[in-house]
């Protein structure tokens, strides 16, 4: 498999998981069908718009129809299969969990495609991966997840970043090393949660 198909795969995936996470939120949230969708649309591509706005590169679905067409299909997935999606468990978490991972590997490639140092690249990753969440959460009017205590999110991308520029100076296989990025962002995310670990408070 070649490297850029590899990376549509992982963009297609993670649009749809983030599409999934913000039509879901907004589902319990009693949001009719567009309201849901936009949420939907939103959380799958505000984290790359973001990123693009502070590369100063062109926002990448403006010209690109298929995040639209992928986040049509997620709708329709949950409309189809709604009861399936909420009998998973933890149904927030395993796709917005899915989304942060997958576009934190997308940030990452997508500003070293455009010439930028790893360091700029990895902060990159964490913001394609998170901002779509926060775009979602201020939608459906509820507080951000990346700045609660209950849960490990943004951090949970830079040991993900580090892992992939220490192998990308080894000159470790790219679509491995992808794959290992993205795993080990899912893990931490899994474990902390799991575990009840979370950052200290910022007390006065």
């Amino acid at each position: 498999m070649s490297g850029e198909l590899f990376e549509e795969i992982i963009e297609a995936l993670g649009t749809f998981a983030f599409a999934i996470s913000g039509i879901r939120l907004a589902a319990a949230k009693k949001y009719d069908i567009f309201g849901a969708f936009i949420v939907g649309f939103a959380t799958a591509v505000g984290g790359g718009t973001l990123r693009d706005l502070l590369l100063g590169a062109p926002v990448f679905w403006l010209s690109a129809p298929r995040y639209l067409a992928w986040t049509v299909v997620a709708m329709l997935f949950f409309l189809l299969f709604r009861d399936f999606v909420n009998r998973l468990g933890q149904t927030i978490m395993l796709f917005d969990t899915l989304g942060l991972a997958l576009f934190n590997m997308v940030g990452i490639k997508v500003a070293l495609g455009m010439g930028s140092s790893m360091l700029v690249a990895v902060i990159m990753g964490t913001i394609t991966g998170t901002a779509g969440g926060v775009m979602r959460d201020i939608l459906i009017q509820e507080p951000p997840v990346i700045f609660q205590k209950k849960e490990i999110y943004a951090v949970a991308c830079l040991p993900g970043g580090g892992v992939y520029a220490a192998g990308h100076y080894l000159g470790i296989n790219d679509i491995f090393l992808q794959i290992t990025t993205i795993i080990v962002v899912i893990c931490i995310r899994i474990i902390t949660h799991r575990k009840n670990i979370s950052l200290p408070y910022a007390d006065a």
